[in-house]
């Protein structure tokens, strides 16, 4: 009797249904990505520099996370369909996935570290953050090169360590900054209506993205332990990068820009750097209340000028 060889037991679907999945849920997200670098750039045209270079730098590298996806796909149902190798050896392109996105995800978590230390003046919490976001880089660089040096699909469940590196550490990351923003933003509650109905729109923002990629990386690490003979992880593995840019973006395009209900004096975005030395190192936006009829005096005009720090 012939002897079955190992790419008859493997269950087609269970492999190639999830990453399909995968990589139409990055696509969609990729699409996203586009309207809101394109909304960011027509809103911030005076953005500092560097700021639209970070923007810049992340749709590059969240294209070409996209396209790698795409190969992953078109590897195996194209290039090498019917053959035992589709089946048995992972496609080429998904040996990128872990370090295209620890590429993005690892520089915007350092990106809002800087963001929290700037409103707090605080370096501990930062600083933690930052080191558990290069433990989580140095994860996904390992995942990259053990994948690289054992490709096939039926050693991927050995691969835990690396794996749990990477995701543990950006969960906590995530879980932390989330966390510490939204606390420094209640600490700052004016309770001015106009003032704290921005803070709080910030903070639902905060929670809510920081939740999504939290739950999103600890759900790649579940699903990647518990159900190691198949490819569920990769249904929010391959997402995942997205969903960091769409929360950073998300971010950036909720600042006030031009005529809003409040007038904003901060024609370059996110912190403005103060020659005060009360304000050194702070960034805020100013906003000023609407004037009152009641408001006659200059000092109540001063008062009526509120500075809000947002991270």
């Amino acid at each position: 009797m012939a002897t079955l060889s190992p790419a008859h037991n493997v269950n087609v679907t269970l492999l190639f249904g999830p990453l399909l999945l995968g990589v139409l849920l990055n696509t969609l997200l990729y699409g996203i990505v586009l309207v809101q670098v394109l909304i960011y750039y027509h809103r911030y045209p005076s953005d500092r520099p560097w700021f639209r270079y970070l923007v810049l730098y992340l749709l590059a590298v969240e294209t070409v996370d996209w396209v790698a996806d795409i190969g992953v796909i078109y590897e195996p149902l194209i290039l090498r369909y019917g053959t035992p190798e589709a089946l048995l050896v992972s496609p080429v392109m998904l040996r990128a996935d872990a370090i295209l996105t620890v590429l993005i995800s690892t520089t915007i978590q350092c990106f809002v570290a800087w963001r929290l230390y700037v409103v707090t003046c605080s370096r501990i919490i930062p600083v933690i953050i930052t080191l558990f976001a290069i433990v989580s880089f140095g994860g996904g660089v390992a995942t990259t090169i053990i994948v690289s040096l054992h490709p096939n699909f039926a050693d991927f469940s050995q691969f835990h360590l690396e794996v749990g590196i990477w995701l543990v550490s950006t969960t906590i990351v995530d879980v932390t900054l989330a966390a510490s923003l939204v606390y420094s933003l209640w600490t700052r509650k004016t309770r001015g209506t106009s003032t704290d109905s921005y803070i709080n729109k910030i903070i639902r923002l905060t929670v809510q993205t920081g939740s999504i990629t939290a739950a999103a990386a600890l759900l790649d690490l579940i699903f990647f332990l518990v159900l190691p003979e198949t490819s569920f992880n990769f249904m929010l593995d391959f997402p995942l990068s997205k969903l960091y840019t769409n929360s950073l973006l998300s971010t950036l395009n909720a600042r006030p820009w031009r005529e809003e209900s409040v007038k904003v004096h901060a024609a370059n975005a996110l912190f403005e750097q103060t020659t005060s030395s009360a304000d050194q190192r702070t960034s805020s936006f100013a906003m000023v209340q609407p004037r009152s009829k009641h408001t006659t005096t200059d000092a109540q005009l001063r008062h009526s000028k509120i500075r809000i720090e947002i991270p």
